[in-house]
């Protein structure tokens, strides 16, 4: 399998963050709000698309700032 410079890694990261987390929400909210019937599937891949095209730019954006701040609570253990 081809792999990417380290370059493109936030881009990635937002890539694929954003898909699965997009996909999952969506699925679950709409679930709840209009139950599983025959267009259940239909209806989820709306809303996942509707999700995807906000949460692709926000995580891309949002990924660098979370790393920095997760890197100022947790340490690194020294051997």
């Amino acid at each position: 399998m081809a792999s990417l410079s380290s370059r493109h890694y936030t881009l990635v990261f937002a890539l694929i963050m954003s898909c699965l987390m997009s996909l999952l929400m969506s699925g679950v909210i709409t679930f709840i709000n209009t139950g599983l019937d025959a267009g259940f599937p239909l209806r989820w891949l709306r809303a996942w698309l509707v999700a995807w095209v906000v949460a692709f730019p926000l995580v891309s954006f949002i990924a660098p700032l979370a790393h920095r701040l997760t890197r100022r609570f947790v340490q690194a253990k020294e051997l």
